[in-house]
């Protein structure tokens, strides 16, 4: 079974930078997206960004755009996202998920295996 864990959060100020790593493992050969989500208290798990693992493409929710960057290192069996200009709104628990199928999708349903996440918080 694809495992997932997420590292990198913390705490940061308003404009600061974040990197966050995704460690995958298992039959990687199975995954064909990892998908980015964050989640805050009594709501749903948001999309954020995805990348196709063999060929690189990138997708962003418009939040995202313009301010994080989704990457991949297939060697290292790592996706990182990094978080530029960061904002109050980015707070929220960060999740990496692994889709199965390839085809690209921005729904958690259909992303098979998770994290456990990792907490980020803007704050002054």
């Amino acid at each position: 079974q694809v495992r997932l864990v997420e590292s990198g959060g913390g705490l940061v100020q308003p404009g600061g930078f974040l990197k966050l790593s995704c460690v995958f493992s298992g039959p990687t050969e199975e995954i064909y997206y990892i998908g980015w989500f964050r989640q805050t208290l009594g709501k749903e798990r948001e999309f954020v960004a995805a990348i196709n693992r063999p060929s690189g493409s990138t997708y962003y929710s418009i939040p995202a755009k313009g301010r994080f960057t989704i990457s991949r290192d297939n060697a290292d069996n790592t996706a990182y996202l990094e978080m530029n200009n960061l904002k109050f709104e980015d707070t929220a628990v960060y999740f990496c998920a692994a889709g199965d199928k390839n085809v690209y999708r921005r729904s958690a349903l259909d992303y098979k295996n998770w994290g456990q996440g990792t907490q980020v918080t803007v704050s002054a």
